[in-house]
């Protein structure tokens, strides 16, 4: 397709009503131009967009099966697509590296862990595990979701990757939901993450929705409305300054302190218990597991409900209760999640400051 041709109907709906669509059509235009100056003998690309996403609700509850409340931004990763005849998976993204895999072979590598590679690979796995045979593709990426901003910029291009195998070799027969799956199973599994489902089904799926994990094979996904401007205010990203070190084994403790928890009790994760019984055993948590562990317990049944509980203010515009529980969630991830800066770098405090 000729992006020159891409209709203000397709922008409006990516991008709002108010956005200058013209802008946004130039990116689409200077990507294909890029595309064809890096792959001279590609036929005419394909066009994909992947946006960033937001968390509303539930911080830290979709790893023990708990409720999110998610959105979708208009910030995206965009993508200019070409099927190759090889099995080579070349991805350019502006301002990093070339990464090249051949998606033949999709054992996992413990040196690609980390990396971009290990996502690519992950996922076509992920596809080949379905019987769906993929080959590679070439594809240039623009992103505006920007890195390290909580936007979740890697579950873009997790879904942006899915999306690209799910075009050109499974004729878009994946749902958004299975898209998410694959994202999840490459960054746990071969990129070595033990992430939850809410960034990859936010990112997915679009718009805002409340998404119940108890059952994370099957999510429930409530979609509705968070018209924020038409209440008065608008969602924004502020930089903190916050130092960009590696942080998995920080967000790793999280769901595994959590789910030791529920270990001590028989259960695999904490969503088969329940707040008022967590509390009976308090003490044996803490001896067990430690003061931390039973806290972020206390965090996860309590922010559980507050996705909920979010969820129907937003729906009735009830903006004054929606963010009293922002407020008492923030108040939680300070003091019981405590995941508002690193334990290992107790002197830099950016979002606290």
């Amino acid at each position: 397709m000729n992006a020159q041709l891409i209709p203000d109907k397709t922008l409006q709906e990516l991008y709002g009503d108010s956005s200058d669509l013209q802008s946004m059509r130039d990116r689409f235009i200077s990507l294909e131009k890029t595309h064809l100056a890096l792959f001279r003998d590609a036929e005419s690309p394909m066009f994909f967009s992947v946006p960033g996403r937001t968390e509303l609700g539930g911080n830290h509850t979709d790893h023990n099966h708990g409720k999110v409340l998610a959105a979708s931004v208009d910030l995206d990763t965009i993508g200019a697509v070409s099927a190759s005849s090889s099995t080579e998976a070349v991805l350019i993204s502006e301002g990093y590296p070339e990464v090249r895999v051949d998606v033949s072979d999709t054992q996992q590598r413990e040196e690609e862990q980390g990396t971009t590679e290990a996502l690519v690979r992950g996922i076509a796995r992920f596809f080949q595990d379905r019987g769906i045979p993929v080959k590679g593709f070439l594809a240039n990426t623009s992103s505006r979701v920007l890195k390290g901003s909580g936007l979740s910029s890697s579950a873009a291009v997790e879904i942006m990757i899915g999306s690209i195998f799910n075009e050109l070799y499974a004729e878009g027969s994946l749902e958004p939901v299975e898209l998410a799956k694959a994202g999840q199973f490459a960054e746990n599994r071969y990129f070595g993450k033990p992430s939850g489902l809410m960034d990859q089904i936010a990112c997915a799926c679009g718009g805002a929705a409340c998404i119940d994990f108890q059952d994370p094979e099957h999510p429930v996904i409530e979609k509705l409305e968070a018209d924020f401007a038409s209440m008065g205010y608008a969602l924004c990203v502020v930089d903190t300054g916050g130092n960009h070190a590696d942080l998995t084994d920080a967000y790793a403790s999280i769901p595994g302190e959590m789910k030791g928890s529920a270990q001590l009790f028989g259960k695999d994760h904490l969503r088969q218990l329940d707040e008022q019984f967590v509390l009976s055993q308090a003490q044996t948590i803490r001896k067990h597991c430690g003061d931390r562990a039973f806290l972020r317990c206390l965090h996860f049944f309590q922010d559980t409900k507050r996705a909920s509980q979010k969820a129907e203010a937003l729906s009735t515009h009830d903006i004054g209760s929606y963010l009293e529980l922002v407020r008492q969630s923030g108040r939680s991830s300070i003091l019981q999640l405590q995941n508002i800066y690193p334990p290992h770098l107790p002197e830099e405090q950016g979002i606290s400051a």
